[in-house]
């Protein structure tokens, strides 16, 4: 998936954070929300400004995250 019209990173933004569309909620915090057992269900009603494709983007962000680490550590 390509995110990259979907996750950006402003310097004055949560701190430099990746957020969706530059709204103030970031990747970090649908990834927490997930882990912490909400649905995407659950995200979707409790953020309706979100959507699912906002919510699959921040899964694929963090699957590229974790590649980079894990080439980075390889290399």
């Amino acid at each position: 998936m390509d995110y990259s019209e979907i996750i950006t990173i402003e310097p004055g933004k949560r701190s430099g954070k990746p957020c969706i569309r530059g709204l103030r909620i970031t990747v970090h915090d649908v990834l927490e929300y997930l882990a912490s057992g909400m649905s995407h269900e659950d995200i979707l009603r409790d953020f309706p400004y979100l959507t699912e494709e906002d919510i699959r983007a921040c899964l694929a962000y963090a699957a590229d995250a974790g590649r980079r680490t894990a080439h980075a550590v390889a290399a």
